[in-house]
This record gives structure tokens, C-alpha cells and sequence, in this order.
């Protein structure tokens, strides 16, 4: 990433994140107070989460994979302790974890607030691709040519151009242009026991985040589509987009 990119990106995220908890302050008490009285636990959620890729490691002709790690945050959504029995998995669009209330803020991207500040602290950036789980980057890294490369030398995002544009896994929305093209980019072995699994859907979000990634390598492009992406964010929110 050129280094003028770098900075602007650094001061962009701390106005952003400053700006966006300022604004957002009189909202948390109040999303507080409906997450303790739908489902009473603790209000926020912390997670460890995959950030920037370090390195790649081949052990035993296993490609072993390296990223910066932290803890995210985020408001609750779901019941507490709710992978005690599922183990790590990816949460769906009708996960039955989900709370009443975990199911508006997901589709309002409400959730998402605690995150300006992991921006502030500088494990998050405004823009990026979202974190994933540590657990489940490596199985993925196997399934999805490539995939790990979304994460080169770049911060993981509370938005981005996946989120934007596809649903709440990578989804494709019915009626978008991607959706034209999606019997060619899902399922490409067309297995019928793999129809509609998650890989389809990551390799949809892979394909709009190595799209954002190259988008650093010019400040140009790079400041048109980090401000295009931060000023539809709010409208995707308003129109309750289902968005992870």
C-alpha cells in the first residue's frame, strides 16, 4: 500500500470513528437497555478476530496461515454462550441464536458501533474486508483459492464493498448485476450436496474484496472508493440491508 494512501487512510478512519461516536452516543444506552431486557447477559460481545494477513507458512506441505490478531467488538445479538453447543460456526441469515432484538440491529448494521472503537485503537479501519474467525480462515484458505489474500496488508473494515453490496454472508441480492453471473461463480464443480454453502458466498465476498484491495494501489482510486463506500453505508443501513 503506497504510503500516502496509508496516512490519508489512518486519518480518515480517526476522524470517522471520532465523528461516529460522537454522533451515535445518545443511540448505545438505548441499545443497551433493549439487548439486557430481550435476552438479559451482557450487552456487548468481544470476539477474536483474523486482521491483517503476516505471513504464509508451508509445515509438513500444509500451508499454515498468520494474521494479526485482536478482539473485536460489538453489541450482542444472540443468546449468551450460544456456541456452546455449536461450536465455531459462521452465523446465518436465520440463525436461531439470533435475539429479536440482534435481528434488527444485524439488519440495521447497529451492531456494528462498538467497532469505531477498535478503528480509534487501530485494529479496524472505516473500509476494509470484514474480519473472519481465526478458527475458520484456514479451512476457507483450502476451499477458496486465494482467499487469504483479501487480507494483504490491509485492516479489516466495519464496512466495505462486499458488505454494501451482497447480504449477510455474501449472499447475492436478486435482481443485482452479480446475480446475472452467479451460475457461473457458485458451485463450480456443481456438486449438488454443496449447493448454497458458505464457500459460495465467500468466494461472491472475495471477489468485491480483492476489488476494494486494488483500488490502495492508486490514491485516486483509492480516495473515490473509500468516500463512495463510507457515504452509502448510512443508506444501506436505512434501508435495512441485511449485512454481516
Amino acid at each position: 500500500m503506497l504510503r500516502s494512501v496509508r496516512l490519508a487512510k489512518r486519518a480518515i478512519d480517526l476522524a470517522g470513528a471520532a465523528l461516529g461516536l460522537a454522533i451515535t452516543a445518545p443511540l448505545i444506552p438505548v441499545i443497551a437497555a433493549a439487548i439486557y431486557i430481550d435476552s438479559p447477559g451482557p450487552v456487548f460481545f468481544r470476539q477474536r478476530r483474523a486482521g491483517s494477513l503476516k505471513s504464509i507458512k508451508n509445515e509438513n506441505g500444509k500451508k499454515q496461515l498468520q494474521f494479526d490478531e485482536f478482539e473485536m467488538h460489538k453489541f450482542r445479538t444472540m443468546v449468551p454462550n450460544a456456541e456452546a453447543k455449536t461450536g465455531v460456526i459462521v452465523a446465518g441469515a436465520n440463525d436461531s441464536r439470533v435475539t429479536r432484538v440482534g435481528k434488527f440491529l444485524r439488519k440495521s448494521r447497529l451492531d456494528e458501533l462498538p467497532q469505531f472503537w477498535d478503528v480509534l485503537r487501530g485494529k479496524m479501519s472505516l473500509v476494509g474486508p470484514r474480519p473472519e474467525r481465526p478458527e475458520l480462515l484456514q479451512d476457507l484458505s483450502y476451499a477458496i483459492p486465494l482467499f487469504e489474500e483479501r487480507m494483504r496488508d490491509v485492516k479489516p473494515g466495519i464496512t466495505g464493498l462486499a458488505q454494501i453490496s451482497l447480504g449477510y454472508t455474501g449472499s447475492i441480492p436478486e435482481g443485482s448485476e452479480i446475480a446475472k453471473l452467479a451460475s457461473t461463480l457458485q458451485n463450480p464443480w456443481q456438486l449438488d450436496e454443496t449447493k448454497g454453502s458458505l464457500a459460495d458466498d465467500m468466494r461472491i465476498k472475495l471477489l468485491y474484496d480483492l476489488a476494494y484491495t486494488a483500488s490502495l494501489e492508486r490514491f485516486d482510486t483509492f480516495l473515490r472508493t473509500e468516500l463512495g463506500i463510507i457515504f452509502k453505508t448510512p443508506l444501506v443501513m436505512l434501508k435495512m440491508t441485511q449485512g454481516r
